[in-house]
């Protein structure tokens, strides 16, 4: 079995630097609604120079924000092969997704709102310390954490494809201002997705740990 722990701690970082950027973000969008209530409560308050300069910093940070998620993205895919490499070995039985579904399941439509639970799941319960062996992995219980990460992950990514269209279809300050308060709801949704997603992490790697550590007990004593 190979060692998951560092695999595990990139994960978590980039995951933890994907909150960080999604709270300054948060911070902006505040500020940019902000401003457009002013424009709204006196259009002469606000200069062509003040608002220039939001769009250009709402621009970055958007753009920041999008780099911080997606490394947060791969660097939980690169733990997640890591994962289910150890999984295979622990467990005879097969899992439910090859390993090919452990990239595509994420953005092919419509199987993408199940595949990459289940993927997880079979994780989880092939990596279960002391679990009977024959019966298959789907038919084992299903950890609540990975449900709770999961449905929480979905109405993230939910709430913000509906702030994007927000966003790209707002032409007033009002709409731009709701568009930008959206957006923080969807970022909040994201933090406690990614705190899930961290508890998820070590769960899995401290099981597949101390069956590492136990098989190379057994082998040691051999």
């Amino acid at each position: 079995m190979k060692p998951v722990r560092g695999a595990a701690g990139l994960a978590v970082a980039l995951l933890v630097v994907d909150s960080v950027v999604g709270l300054a973000a948060a911070g902006v969008d505040l500020w940019v609604a902000s401003l457009m209530d002013r424009v709204v409560a006196d259009p002469d308050s606000v200069t062509d120079a003040e608002l220039n300069g939001a769009d250009v910093i709402f621009a970055g940070s958007g753009l920041v924000e999008m780099a911080a998620r997606l490394a947060a993205i791969a660097g939980f895919l690169f733990w997640l092969f890591r994962v289910r490499d150890n999984s295979e070995e622990l467990s005879p039985e097969p899992h439910r997704r090859s390993r090919r579904w452990l990239t595509f399941g994420w953005v092919v439509p419509i199987v993408n709102f199940w595949f990459p639970k289940q993927i997880v799941d079979d994780i989880w319960v092939a990596s279960t310390p002391g679990r009977v062996p024959g019966v298959g992995l789907g038919l084992g219980r299903r950890p609540g954490l990975v449900w709770a990460w999961w449905l929480m992950w979905l109405c993230a990514g939910l709430v913000s494809n509906v702030g994007a269209r927000l966003l790209f279809a707002g032409e007033e300050p009002e709409e731009l201002a709701r568009a930008a308060r959206f957006d923080v709801f969807s970022i909040a949704l994201y933090w406690i997705a990614a705190a899930l997603a961290i508890a998820v992490i070590l769960r899995i790697t401290a099981m597949q740990e101390a069956g590492r550590t136990a098989a190379s007990c057994t082998d040691h004593g051999g």
